[in-house]
């Protein structure tokens, strides 16, 4: 059960206060200073949300997750200070599945074409848990866009999460994912195939992790705030190896678990925890170059 609620089933705890609109390469505005639509990405039909102004931060949700499911308790915190821009990916809440693999490198691409679509030259990028691995890769594969990164609830190996994990990876199923997910995303897409596609095709990717090497880490130029929960599916003693590989980075170790410093939907909700956690990451956001 453990596996099925943290990393690889959630749903979206706002579903009935989002418009749907038609896909599009537009942008359909919804309100001041917000906006949602479809852009299209090397042949998805990728949905997105842009709330707030100021230098962009991207947010990129967790392993079969929405927007609101991940960030629904932060959102509005990032936009006081950040143009946010959130992106659902491939299969994944508004984003319907298309006929191609779905990896964290072909993720951080299509964040990088949905950049280039909104003509943002420059972004950081706040990713967590899945979500943080597309953020990793989106470091390595496209330099040239990334501002910042933060890495939450991730690991780079297959070491890094411990040894429970993998057993109970080997054989989770689909009546393990917790009802309220699976009502959360039908309230978004009521296509049922859809529901089971988006979990085998999530639970496929973890089973067969690809693994990031040190060399590829090293090589990462951008500052990155590491951060993990106490009782995370990441241990403390990988996060600590992550930050000795990333040249610009920093470290949190929050009490918790998986999410519960941002109030992921499962987890309970500690404002104090929460608010806590959105300073130390507008503080390295605002943090100067080479600080």
């Amino acid at each position: 059960m453990i596996i099925i609620t943290v990393l690889i089933i959630s749903g979206c705890n706002n579903p009935g206060s989002k418009k749907m609109t038609t896909p599009s390469t537009t942008t359909d505005t919804t309100k001041q200073d917000s906006s949602s639509g479809y852009a299209l990405v090397n042949g998805l039909t990728m949905y997105y949300e842009i709330h707030g102004t100021g230098k962009p931060l991207v947010l990129i949700h967790g392993g079969g997750s929405t927007i609101y499911t991940s960030f629904g308790r932060v959102i509005k915190a990032f936009a006081k200070t950040h143009r946010v821009i959130a992106v659902e990916m491939q299969a994944h809440g508004h984003t319907a599945d298309i006929d191609r693999p779905l990896s964290f490198e072909q993720d951080a691409d299509d964040i990088a074409a949905l950049l280039q679509h909104l003509h943002i030259d420059k972004a950081s990028v706040f990713g967590f848990s899945n979500g943080a691995s597309t953020t990793l890769q989106f470091a390595i594969r496209h330099p040239q866009l990334t501002d910042k990164i933060i890495v939450a609830s991730t690991f780079y190996k297959k070491s890094g999460a411990p040894d429970w994990f993998w057993n109970m990876m080997s054989n989770p199923t689909f009546e393990g994912m917790p009802q309220a997910y699976k009502d959360a995303f039908l309230a978004i897409n009521p296509d049922t195939n859809a529901l089971h596609r988006m979990y085998e095709r999530d639970v496929a990717r973890m089973q067969h992790f690809p693994d990031i090497t040190d060399e590829q880490m090293k090589a990462i130029q951008a500052p990155a705030f590491i951060i993990v929960g106490d009782r995370d599916v990441t241990t403390a003693e990988h996060a600590a190896e992550m930050h000795r590989l990333l040249n610009h980075s920093r470290l949190a170790i929050i009490p918790g678990g998986h999410g519960e410093y941002i109030g992921e939907l499962t987890t309970p909700q500690n404002s104090s925890i929460i608010a806590a956690t959105i300073e130390m990451i507008n503080q390295f956001l605002n943090e100067p170059a080479g600080q």
